[in-house]
């Protein structure tokens, strides 16, 4: 199961508009940008929150390792998707050392990365 089509970041003006304005920070097997809708002009028109995940060649060359991680990564963010603050569009990017990393990892690396943004309600 993915995530609900709300929360799915799609457009490729999107993703360049993460890439070009957002902020990063950095974990050993992920890194997260994210851009706040304050900052855009449809911040009306779509106030939930958008989430994409981009996972290269370079980390594995089967689709079925890539499929996996995507996977895992997903299950993360909707286990912490009622907790995270509406109105922004955050893309992750996994990082080749992520073949290793089992879901725990990606659960407490992932939650301290959207702390750090202070993305998730409460910090």
């Amino acid at each position: 199961m993915g995530l609900p089509k709300t929360h799915r970041l799609r457009d490729r003006k999107n993703y360049r508009a993460v890439y070009e304005q957002g902020i990063r920070r950095y974990s050993p097997h992920l890194t997260l940008i994210a851009l706040s809708n304050e900052s855009q002009a449809d911040a009306l028109s779509s106030p939930e929150t958008k989430i994409g995940i981009s996972i290269s060649k370079k980390v594995s060359k089967k689709a079925v390792v890539r499929n996996r991680l995507k996977r895992q990564i997903k299950s993360v963010i909707r286990t912490n998707l009622p907790w995270i603050k509406p109105g922004w569009k955050i893309v992750i990017v996994v990082k080749p050392k992520a073949i290793e990393c089992k879901y725990e990892h990606f659960l407490r690396e992932l939650e301290e990365l959207l702390k750090q943004t202070k993305i998730i309600n409460g910090y």
